[in-house]
């Protein structure tokens, strides 16, 4: 069976259900996903989640759009796959974000690190959770608009190219995609873990606190919840933009107003490059590359007139 005809017959079942309840006088609260790929190039996005959305995996070429119903209580995440060579039957691999189904849906599985995750849990009668998470590395630009609802609903994501910027021990072959410091190294100080599992024990890596200055609204590493999860009450649709032209993320940056969470991260990471410059920074346990150290005098430059 095709995907297509597999996403048909999955779509009418779901719309049946929901006359069945308009008919028996239920009320039905609905959320739209709406996909967007701006990349040039074709993805394929993953969906892991419950309960279905009537597929979980699909193609989506260069400018054009998806859009998929999930009903109040639905719970999950989205990705984007790359480099995917499937066949006829729709039988293949993908070169980052693969689920290792082997097929164009993921039946359940989850993306191989690493890869830029959007995730959600839409409420039942309270309100919407949704974050953009780099823990297990990146492989694309992402972002997440909301239209609709009350409450903060803010846009959230990364919209930087941080595979340009990703330093060599973190590289993926190719550079195509980019690991976490957990994904590299597996140490439990990295991967929040055995004696580094709880907030007190784990903190920010030299590693985490780059993917947060880039990308300050992203989770950067499993603990960073105070500025990386956001919430909205009823939403009527919530918009995955891949490959986004603008980065919302960088505009919050440039206007955040004193005192703010973002100029915070700013301030946190100018004092930590200061403290790292001068030997204060005890977390580093990984050589540095001289791609790191540029960066770092970058990022130096690029705070110190965001801030001031």
């Amino acid at each position: 069976m095709s995907m297509f005809s597999y996403h048909k017959h999955s779509s009418n079942r779901f719309f049946i259900f929901l006359l069945i309840l308009a008919f028996k006088g239920v009320t039905i609260s609905a959320t739209t996903f709406t996909f967007v790929n701006k990349c040039d190039h074709t993805i394929w996005p993953g969906i892991l989640g419950k309960p279905d959305l009537g597929t979980t995996g699909f193609e989506l070429k260069k400018g054009n759009t998806q859009t998929f119903q999930a009903l109040a209580g639905w719970s999950g995440r989205f990705w984007a796959r790359t480099g995917c060579k499937f066949d006829d039957s729709g039988h293949g691999t993908c070169s980052t974000g693969d689920c290792g189904s082997g097929e164009i849906n993921c039946n359940g599985n989850g993306a191989t690190p690493p890869a830029t995750l959007a995730e959600f849990t839409l409420g039942n009668s309270s309100p919407d959770y949704y974050d953009v998470s780099l823990v297990d590395g990146y492989n694309l630009p992402v972002m997440v608009e909301t239209s609709g609802g009350s409450g903060s609903c803010q846009a959230t994501g990364c919209g930087e190219d941080l595979n340009r910027r990703c330093p060599s021990e973190l590289r993926v072959d190719g550079g195509d995609a980019c690991n976490s410091a957990c994904g590299a190294f597996g140490t439990p100080e990295y991967c929040c873990s055995g004696a580094f599992g709880s907030p007190s024990s784990c903190s920010p890596s030299v590693y985490s606190e780059m993917f947060k200055s880039a990308c300050p609204k992203s989770y950067s590493y499993a603990f960073d919840d105070a500025t990386s999860t956001f919430t909205c009450t009823a939403a009527d649709d919530y918009t995955i933009t891949f490959c986004p032209s603008s980065s919302p993320s960088l505009k919050s940056l440039m206007e955040s107003k004193p005192g703010s969470s973002v100029e915070q991260a700013a301030v946190a990471t100018k004092s930590w490059i200061a403290n790292l410059a001068t030997g204060a920074s005890t977390r580093i346990s990984q050589p540095f590359s001289t791609s790191m150290s540029i960066f770092f005098v970058a990022i130096t430059f690029i705070f110190s007139y965001l801030v001031n």
